[in-house]
């Protein structure tokens, strides 16, 4: 049974992949319109066309002929299709990708524990978080989770289980990445296996998760422990992770000098690598911690920045990029350019779109300190006050007080007193802080002491 949907599928891919557009597959005697109906699957071609296109493709028309045999799967044919999704997606087109894992998936057999169905069941989740469509990821993340085994199987689940911490995080679920990373984290000890690589991806994904809470006692204990795991396993990239989360958790502490000492130890781990996005995101760390250090080093953080643009351009998600044009406007700010910075972080809220609370969040605090800068006070209020909501949202008490107290100072400066010291008391009920004196003098203050209210009462009469 002939399959024009296949073959029009696999024609695509190795027209993207030879770097050719439509025109120059049309050749001289076929048109565009013709390879575009072809690559929908709406035409089914002759032998001579199937010649004239392997040619231009470089390939052998036999490896077109069998896309069109769709009685049975060819297994060969699928882990190629599925090789070309992975390079896609590592290469930042995340959209190629999800289109050709899910063809490997409708192609492959429906067996749910099928390995090659599995690995492109896993593929599309893992495009569409990519492409930054996170809710749908998570439907996809959930579903794999469910069919996967448990107990001594636990390890392979552990792959989608920080997946979906991920995800959750990135959309501010804080509480709930928290309690799912937990609850596997608790199975996989219980089971008291040797470390693992993903074993510690775990472990590392929850020190960010409480790190990014305000929970940084758990989080440091837990640095320590995926350390002492990475050095166990003796894996490279495992330890390289695990430097980095610790480096977040001294940086939130204060620990400027061992946060530069973890993050440069995790740089170097990461540079002997071929993962080029999980290093353009380390430098986007780096820098971050260089821009918020007491003497800050722009130079140097810019440096780190554009290195990583440069990787993020071919390789990374919008998140990726925006976390960058976040870290771009906190440099151009600390140079007192202020619009230059107002620019990096519109374009950041503009890849991040209407979910990532966490990283929006971060991106309008650099917008509203951009447009104090600039003498926009009101527009800088605004600003401030929808991050500080969105990190209470998110369940980042620690974090929303600070974007309070930061919008109490810009309204101080801007004269703006009694709008500073509502500012101040939201960011002590972020920490916990009840003003409860406060409160009981201004109902007391209604009501005249004893003796003034004698006084009152003679002066009336």
């Amino acid at each position: 049974m002939a399959d024009p949907q296949h073959l029009g599928s696999h024609i695509r891919q190795l027209r993207r992949a030879a770097g050719l557009s439509q025109i120059d597959l049309a050749g001289g005697n076929l048109s565009p319109s013709y390879i575009s109906l072809l690559e929908a699957g709406k035409r089914t071609p002759s032998d001579e066309v199937l010649h004239q296109l392997a040619e231009r493709l470089g390939c052998e028309p036999e490896a077109l002929l069998r896309h069109l045999r769709a009685d049975q799967p060819d297994p060969e044919r699928l882990q190629i299709d599925l090789r070309y999704a992975e390079i896609s997606l590592r290469n930042g087109d995340p959209k190629a990708a999800l289109e050709a894992y899910t063809a490997v998936r409708d192609r492959a057999p429906e067996n749910s524990q099928d390995p090659t169905r599995l690995a492109a069941d896993l593929g599309v989740a893992e495009a569409l978080e990519h492409d930054g469509r996170l809710e749908e990821a998570i439907g996809h993340y959930e579903a794999l989770l469910a069919r996967a085994g448990r107990g001594a199987t636990l390890v392979p689940r552990l792959k989608i289980t920080v997946a979906l911490c991920r995800c959750y995080r990135e959309l501010g679920n804080l509480a709930h990445a928290i309690d799912v990373g937990t609850a596997a984290l608790a199975e996989l000890e219980a089971l008291q296996l040797a470390p693992t690589v993903l074993g510690v991806e775990l472990v590392s994904t929850l020190v960010g998760l409480h790190c990014e809470r305000g929970d940084l006692h758990r989080a440091g204990y837990l640095a320590g422990n995926a350390i002492g795991q990475a050095e166990a396993v003796s894996d490279r990239k495992a330890l390289g992770a695990a430097y980095w989360n610790a480096s977040v958790v001294a940086h939130r502490c204060g620990d400027t000098g061992d946060a530069l000492t973890l993050i440069e130890r995790a740089l170097a781990i990461y540079a002997e690598g071929d993962d080029a996005r999980a290093l353009a995101r380390l430098r986007n760390a780096y820098a971050v911690v260089l821009l918020q250090s007491d003497t800050p080093d722009v130079g140097a953080a810019r440096d780190q920045l554009n290195r990583s643009a440069e990787l993020l351009a071919d390789h990374g998600s919008t998140v990726d990029q925006a976390y960058c044009h976040t870290a771009l406007a906190r440099a151009e700010l600390l140079d007192g350019e202020g619009e230059a910075a107002l620019e990096h972080a519109r374009q950041a809220l503009e890849l991040l779109g209407d979910g990532h609370r966490l990283q929006t969040a971060r991106a309008l605090l650099v917008m509203a300190a951009a447009r104090f800068h600039l003498g926009r006070d009101d527009a800088a209020e605004a600003d401030a006050e929808r991050a500080a909501l969105l990190l209470e949202a998110s369940d980042a008490g620690r974090q929303a007080a600070s974007a309070w107290n930061d919008l109490a100072e810009i309204m101080q400066v801007a004269g703006h007193a009694e709008r500073a010291a509502h500012a101040y008391q939201q960011s002590l009920r972020c920490l916990g802080q009840r003003s409860d004196l406060a409160s009981l003098a201004r109902r007391t203050a209604r009501r005249p002491r004893p003796a003034e209210a004698t006084a009152s009462a003679e002066g009336t009469a």
